[in-house]
């Protein structure tokens, strides 16, 4: 079971890949993230725990490691939803998948 939606995940990715519509969709999502203020708020968040823990003890890596949580939580759900409406959209249109 595992792998066959291993395979189905690699298939539709590969997909979305050879036909560009994987660059659109990110590009929508970084273009929303934007215009929603997430990427300031990110940003403001990065700021916070650099001053929490200082410059000199902070890593790029507990950066992320700190941030990526908050990150995803922070994603309005109408992004969400509207990404997923295009991928389903997409997948519709290539059916043969």
């Amino acid at each position: 079971k595992m792998n066959k939606d291993a395979q189905m995940r690699a298939t539709i990715n590969q997909k979305l890949i050879e036909t560009g519509e994987r660059e659109r969709l990110k590009e929508l999502l970084r273009a929303k993230l934007i215009e929603c203020g997430w990427k300031d708020q990110l940003k403001a968040h990065c700021k916070d725990v650099i001053k929490e823990k200082g410059l000199e003890h902070v890593t790029v890596d507990d950066l992320v490691a700190e941030i990526t949580p908050k990150g995803r939580a922070l994603v309005p759900d109408s992004v969400k939803k509207e990404l997923l409406q295009r991928i389903r959209t997409f997948l519709a249109q290539h059916a043969s998948l």
